[in-house]
């Protein structure tokens, strides 16, 4: 058995937990749980991690606010349910979080605004503001407007691509299951535990198959969450949040739960990532000076560094960064616009204010996004 030093050495960490944790199977918001799971997360910060936690629950605390029944059929009142959850529950993590005199933000998220370019810029670098206030981002699907995540409920993607938009070093998916078993332990008691496992290991599709509505403890779901996560290096723990300490156990390395190992180092990892988007909008000439720092230091690509800029891309967009004989040497996400990108070029940032009439990021394709070629 392997030491779980890549997670006891973990410092950014998404905390996804599930809704049958939260609203003790459906019946209202579980207060206590939720207070024993803020005291663990606040223990980790502590600790010196930075923490994004991913909640559902929303639209089953709505149902039982407005005194429903049942969990109705109709997405628009699923959507209502879930407009009336949600301050609900965001209410619930501010008192508790208060409690330890940490400030939470609210954070609702569509798949586009963490696939979407333009957008993940955005997202990424206001997440990474709330964490370096000492803020815990609480994170949940925008359920009132996206209706495709109300009918499938799959908050594990989310918080695997709120993983990759981080650069998290470690996903921790928090259920009512003590991990991924090798067989339906509800049908076969003598099922077993898998301790860890390469995260791509075929295997594990056939083991975490449908075994009911929503796949073995919604399995299905946390593999292919587990998978996506590693594209950036994040490493995968899928455990039972009802176990007492769950949190520090996981976070320090005990052999808890199921360990899906992603094998790559996370810079490697986010990189390759990078390179597989082959298209590119447009392209900036880069003087020798530039160039230079780009091969030799790894760093951030600067508006002072630009000659000349090709195309009309947007914010966001791949772009190729090129010599002055047109040779490629990077390619990277803008923070710029092309319009934008020719009005600073050749400019300090601290120009960048009164060039454009407002101050954007000090760079014009950060470090983080850029990959040399």
């Amino acid at each position: 058995m392997s030491q779980r030093t890549d997670i006891r050495d973990a410092r950014r960490w998404v905390v996804k937990v599930g809704s049958a944790l939260l609203t003790d199977d459906g019946r209202g918001l579980d207060e206590a749980m939720i207070a024993n799971l803020v005291r663990q997360l606040a223990e980790l910060r502590a600790s010196g991690s930075e923490v994004v936690l991913v909640s559902s629950g929303a639209v089953a605390a709505g149902i039982v606010r407005l005194g429903w029944s049942s969990r109705p059929h109709l997405i628009h009142e699923l959507q209502a349910a879930a407009a009336v959850g949600q301050s609900v529950l965001v209410q619930s993590y501010e008192t508790a979080f208060k409690a330890h005199g940490i400030a939470s933000a609210q954070v609702l998220l569509s798949h586009d605004d963490i696939t979407a370019r333009d957008r993940y810029l955005n997202a990424r670098a206001a997440l990474n503001t709330l964490l370096r206030l000492g803020v815990i981002p609480v994170i949940n699907e925008n359920d009132t407007v996206v209706t495709d995540e109300i009918r499938f409920g799959d908050n594990d993607t989310l918080a695997a691509l709120v993983a990759n938009l981080i650069d998290a070093d470690a996903l921790l998916l928090l259920t009512d299951q003590e991990g991924l078993f090798d067989a339906d332990p509800r049908h076969q008691p003598g099922a077993t535990l898998v301790s860890e496992c390469d995260v791509h290991d075929v295997a594990l599709d056939a083991m975490a198959g449908e075994g009911g509505a929503l796949g073995r403890g919604g399995m299905v779901t946390k593999l292919r969450a587990a998978r996506l996560a590693a594209r950036s290096g994040t490493e995968t723990l899928i455990a039972s949040g009802r176990t007492a300490g769950i949190v520090a156990s996981a976070t320090g390395g005990e052999v808890v739960g199921t360990w899906l190992r992603t094998g790559k180092r996370p810079e490697a990892a986010r990189k390759q990532w990078l390179a597989s988007m082959v298209k590119t909008e447009g392209s900036v000439e880069l003087d020798d000076g530039a160039v230079r720092v780009l091969r030799d230091s790894g760093r951030s690509l600067l508006p002072v560094g630009v000659r000349a800029v090709t195309g009309n891309f947007s914010r966001g967009d791949m772009v190729s960064c090129r010599d002055s004989v047109g040779r490629e040497v990077a390619r990277g996400l803008a923070n710029y616009g092309a319009a934008e990108t020719r009005r600073i070029m050749g400019s300090p940032s601290a120009a960048i204010e009164e060039i454009l009439g407002y101050q954007g990021e000090e760079e014009l394709i950060h470090r983080d996004n850029l990959v040399l070629v």
